[in-house]
């Protein structure tokens, strides 16, 4: 009898291909299918050739040729895709076979993806895969979430996949029931976004007010990659400053300063707002990079609109220990805001989030893999209960021994027209959620005077609401208590 495969893979594109050979690596034998069949030919026959892969020109080949449980992963666009190939697959799936989706689906429809496969009597699982074509190849990050009751089938195959870090720990761990996973994901996005526009501003107040030139800005960049701030995104931003075009001239000056997006810095953003939770660096990530692309108009603008013009007088050494501080501070803030929102948004769906756990997953594999988050796990496993990654007394100390840096780094920015928008709005955060009393009282006034929306009283127990007549002509009939 024909030895079936451990599981199967839709999809060939680049992750596809990457992922399936990582997995045949691990000694499990694969399926393979993509809907334009010529693919799975050249890939069985090229980098697939003399390995443990079993080719299929059809979904119904690719279920027959599965182990029980069947589990059949789908590495497609997100959206209509997905729910298409769902349709696909169900007719030849049995009870407890398990469909994956390993693409970059927004929660809500995986939520309502595991409900509706779950009515089938099938599971259902939505993983984040972070690490891009090299992570998928060599180890990514996981992020498993869906039908509880897969987890145990998957469980193997995922790990084995999956990076590790320095003590074997794999980069990959149920995250919790129905969209988690993929929520999961989405943050770690949201942070990428945060984590690149806070170097890129930093950047650019190197280039336009510094005046370092690429290999000033490569060595700056080295140095950092070795301390606190060593992660990937420093790594290749170094490995960026230092490559040359064909002319001998910084690559990265010839790049038109327009920044696409494919949209999970976005839903990050309005899961924020849909939770309320104070997600204001990512979202000023967001809309930088939606300013960006209106080029033409920011270049008509530059002709009509004036400003300081960037000059430096000070110590450049100092400024850029006091742009480490800054860089530094803006991610803890970053991080903050985004364990902030899973928080809430745990609560929101009833998901048993493990911080410290996610954490790990982020430690290797990812693009926001970095030194720091080890101290992030070290934290929640100190206290599960930690309400704010700035509560904790390793960040309390880090922060605050940067703000001073920090706070040197926006004002000269300002000085200088220069735009900060992540770098500045995180330490805005940092100083409002540090304030014990912030001027929300007149904003709640000015609610009340023109909507009768009421207010508390610091002399009145919380949860009495009142309403003030504030010109005489209105009456005492209240709108109804806020909610923040």
């Amino acid at each position: 009898m024909a030895k079936k495969a451990d599981i199967g893979l839709i999809g060939l594109a680049v992750m596809g291909e990457n992922l399936v050979l990582n997995m045949e690596s691990k000694g499990f034998t694969v399926g393979v299918y993509n809907r334009t069949v010529e693919k799975v030919d050249k890939f069985i026959s090229g980098r697939g050739a003399g390995k443990n892969f079993i080719g299929a020109h059809s979904i119904e080949e690719l279920c027959a040729n599965l182990e029980r449980p069947r589990k059949v992963m789908m590495l497609v666009k997100a959206g209509k895709p997905v729910d298409d190939f769902i349709e696909k697959i169900i007719p030849h799936l049995e009870e407890g076979d398990i469909i994956i989706d390993g693409g970059n689906s927004h929660f809500p429809d995986t939520i309502r993806r595991t409900k509706y496969v779950e009515s089938k009597g099938l599971l259902y699982i939505g993983t984040g895969v972070s690490g891009g074509e090299e992570g998928a190849l060599k180890g990514p990050s996981m992020m498993p979430g869906g039908s509880n009751e897969a987890w145990p089938h998957v469980k193997d195959i995922f790990q084995a996949v999956a990076a590790k870090v320095e003590d074997g720990s794999p980069c990959c761990e149920w995250v919790g029931e129905d969209g988690a996973g993929h929520f999961v994901k989405m943050v770690h996005n949201g942070i990428e976004y945060g984590d690149m526009q806070i170097i890129t501003e930093v950047y650019q107040l190197m280039h336009e007010m510094l005046g370092l030139n690429h290999e000033e800005m490569y060595d700056v960049f080295t140095k950092w990659n070795e301390g606190i701030l060593d992660s990937y995104l420093i790594e290749i931003t170094r490995d960026i400053l230092g490559y040359k075009d064909e002319d001998g001239e910084p690559l990265v000056e010839k790049i038109l300063d327009t920044a696409g997006q494919k949209g999970t810095g976005k839903w990050t953003g309005i899961a924020a707002l849909d939770v309320g939770a104070p997600l204001t660096l990512i979202g000023e990530a967001v809309f930088s990079r939606i300013l960006s692309s209106q080029k033409d108009l920011r270049v008509k603008a530059s002709k009509v609109l004036s400003g300081p013009i960037p000059k430096f007088e000070g110590d450049k050494k100092q400024f850029i220990n006091d742009l480490e501080n800054a860089l530094l501070g803006a991610k803890i803030v970053s991080y903050a805001q985004g364990y902030n929102l899973m928080s809430e948004a745990a609560k929101e769906h009833d998901w048993d989030l493990n911080y410290g756990g996610i954490a790990l997953m982020w430690r290797g594999g990812c693009i926001i893999r970095s030194v720091f988050l080890g101290d992030i796990k070290k934290a929640f496993d100190n206290n599960p209960q930690l309400e704010n990654l700035l509560m904790d007394s390793y960040f309390k100390e880090k922060i605050e021994a940067a703000q001073e840096g920090w706070r040197r780094v926006v004002q000269a920015a300002v000085a200088n027209g220069i735009p900060v928008p992540a770098i500045s709005t995180a330490l805005s955060y940092y100083d409002g959620f540090r304030s014990e009393r912030l001027p929300a009282n007149l904003l709640q006034a000015q609610r009340d005077y023109f909507g009768a929306h009421t207010y508390e009283r610091v002399d009145k127990p919380r949860g009495e609401f009142f309403h003030t007549n504030w010109t005489g002509r209105g009456s005492d009939t209240a709108s109804s208590t806020y909610n923040a």
